[in-house]
């Protein structure tokens, strides 16, 4: 390998290991129940939504090849085993991949 490749695994494992130990070290004074937490968390939510929804909606690559119908029935469907798996995201996971193979077959 190039010293190049491994001087950027070498800064990107450290910034990501960094920030993770800081957080820990500074997350004994955060209440779970404080607002600020409860912000963070909305916006965590709020973020996945939005990328969620510009990925079925936007898709790039393979995606883009199924029709906009095989999606929303793909995530109606996933949202259905989500909550009758009680929000378990493994079932999910592995549904939604099998769904979206099946209906862009077949639809």
């Amino acid at each position: 390998m190039s010293t190049s490749v491994i001087l950027a695994i070498l800064v990107t494992s450290l910034a990501t290991f960094s920030s993770r130990f800081f957080g820990v070290v500074s997350s004994e004074g955060i209440k779970e129940t404080s607002k600020l937490f409860r912000w963070f968390n909305c916006l965590a939510y709020s973020t996945l939504a939005a990328l969620i929804a510009r990925t079925i909606i936007f898709p790039v690559g393979v995606l883009s090849d199924a029709s906009y119908l095989s999606r929303a029935t793909v995530v109606l469907f996933c949202l259905f085993i989500f909550f009758i798996s009680k929000r378990n995201f493994v079932y999910l996971s592995v549904s939604s991949a099998i769904m979206l193979t099946l209906v862009s077959e077949y639809l």
